[in-house]
């Protein structure tokens, strides 16, 4: 359904302004969930050291799946886009017959899981620069859509300080252990207050129990019968 479509069926239906612009809005949501995407990864760069192999990643997904989707990777060339490889792919899961227009390129996707990355065997400084992975989709219109990945080469790679890393680790480390110590601390103290008035109550009882027999309470003998008198 189109959207224009949309806006004619709600105008012959009197529907109110805000009601079709509901509607328009939520077919555009739903249209574009459907549409083709391309995705170079969550880090769309890569920094490798001159004379290495990399892979140039890129996959695709469709809400709708594909039918023909046709796919190139293009290299920008100071300003001058440089086709890579491109092909037809008919259906998901099927390998596609991919055309290499540059040398030193390889197409290792075969379409596994969307899967059309590419390698690129002993790179040079000159192979440095961005990358579009492109897609179109027949099945949706010819809804197309690219993502670009910076390949970038150096003569060795840096060294990383982990400075800040540790000093970061070791404080929370110091700070985990300071709770741990203090937790502890004062579950002894607990404990000792505990038996310490565990003891006094002890204590209390017995001193009852001796206060009482010393005042001819309970627990004291005491010998009643009136004594005999004297005879004379």
């Amino acid at each position: 359904m189109e959207v224009h479509g949309v806006w004619v069926d709600a105008l012959r239906l009197g529907l109110p302004r805000t009601a079709f612009e509901l509607i328009a809005t939520l077919l555009l949501v739903v249209r574009s969930a459907q549409a083709l995407e391309m995705s170079v990864g969550k880090i769309p760069f890569l920094e490798a050291v001159n004379g290495s192999t990399v892979v140039l990643p890129c996959t695709y997904s469709s809400c709708i799946g594909i039918e023909n989707l046709y796919f190139r990777w293009q290299f920008n060339d100071n300003g001058t886009m440089q086709r890579v490889c491109d092909a037809v792919i008919p259906s998901e899961g099927v390998v596609p017959k991919v055309k290499m227009y540059k040398e030193r390129f390889e197409f290792v996707g075969k379409n596994r899981n969307n899967n059309i990355s590419i390698l690129l065997w002993n790179i040079t400084f000159e192979d440095g620069g961005q990358y579009t992975c492109f897609g179109r989709n027949p099945k949706e219109k010819d809804k197309n859509h690219s993502a670009i990945f910076k390949l970038i080469v150096v003569d060795e790679l840096r060294e990383v300080d982990n400075t800040l890393t540790i000093i970061i680790a070791s404080a929370v480390g110091g700070a985990i252990a300071l709770l741990m110590g203090f937790m502890l601390l004062k579950n002894f103290t607990l404990f000792v207050l505990a038996k310490l008035e565990e003891k006094n109550k002890e204590c209390l009882v017995t001193s009852s129990g001796i206060d009482n027999t010393e005042n001819g309470l309970s627990g004291s003998k005491v010998d009643s019968k009136p004594k005999p008198p004297k005879q004379k």
